[in-house]
């Protein structure tokens, strides 16, 4: 009878003559197909495999013998397409077709997974939620993720007060970007306005959250600038982009040109604490000339 260890060398091996012959192919190999356990480097009893999504893709070169080896690696760094995937025939290789469908998934994960409700207690958020009553409404009726009922006004308004600067979270079209950049984020910005003598009270977070919320916050705490934190949507280059929304004196159904908006904020673009403190310099900019969007550009 044939047992577990003989079965799994046997997977790896027809898995390490898809994917190529080069050296480096069969390294890449090596490591997406490596059961191991934590200790020895042993194969993991559970059968796990490194996740083949930590591959830096701007790193990872499948074409083989190129003429021209550091001016393909140099290209793949000022891009985040998916360059010198080579090919089996007239197929991707499987390596490249496994993190296609890996980073698909994380995508999907993304827009219909949750923030914890631990991760937003530990950091001190207030909660509050539009009228999308799950995910499915939320994709289907934008609208709703605008608006809030009576009862999440009154706890807005009861939480927040009339603060000069309001911090909003919202968790968007991605939780991911939620979790991986808001700790970092958020005391950059703060630090950052302490140095102007602008003091951060009680931040909100929003379940469901559209980034027109923003403005209904915006006229009910009275805020002169609101700053909205929210998941953007993922895609497949990453699954934790978070950007800034960012308006002086907000109002319902007011010129998207009223707002400035950061975007691309996540470890492969725009760092989170250089993110963090730049917002703060953009709301005193905000503050200083009453204005934000294009007419902060006047």
């Amino acid at each position: 009878m044939v047992n577990e260890n003989e079965i799994k060398a046997y997977i790896e091996n027809i898995l390490r003559d898809m994917v190529g012959g080069s050296e480096e192919e069969k390294k890449l190999a090596n490591a997406a197909v490596a059961l191991k356990d934590e200790q020895g480097g042993n194969e993991c009893d559970t059968g796990c495999i490194d996740d083949i999504t930590e591959f830096d893709l701007k790193k990872q070169l499948l074409v083989p013998e190129p003429m021209n080896r550091e001016g393909y690696l140099k290209m793949k760094e000022m891009t985040p397409a998916r360059l010198g995937v080579w090919r089996s025939g007239p197929r991707y290789k499987t390596i490249t077709s496994l993190r296609f469908r890996a980073d698909h998934a994380a995508a999907q994960d993304a827009v219909f997974s949750y923030v914890p409700t631990d991760f937003v207690e530990k950091n001190g958020l207030v909660q509050i939620e539009t009228l999308c009553k799950n995910k499915d409404e939320y994709l289907t009726r934008p609208d709703l993720g605008r608006e809030f009922s009576k009862e999440m006004v009154e706890k807005m308004k009861k939480a927040c007060g009339k603060p000069k600067v309001q911090l909003v979270i919202g968790d968007g079209l991605s939780s991911a970007a939620i979790e991986a950049n808001m700790e970092d984020v958020v005391p950059a910005i703060k630090q950052g306005l302490k140095i102007y003598g602008i003091e951060i009270d009680a931040i909100l977070f929003v379940k469901h959250c559209r980034v027109p919320a923003m403005d209904v916050i915006g006229e009910e705490t009275n805020a002169d600038v609101v700053c909205l934190l929210v998941g953007e949507r993922p895609g497949l280059v990453t699954a934790e982009s978070m950007s800034a929304y960012i308006a002086y004196k907000p109002t319902v159904d007011m010129p998207e040109a009223r707002r400035t908006v950061i975007s691309n904020i996540h470890r492969g673009g725009t760092p989170p604490v250089e993110a963090g403190a730049h917002i703060a310099e953009v709301i005193k900019t905000m503050l200083d000339k009453k204005a934000s969007g294009i007419d902060l550009k006047k």
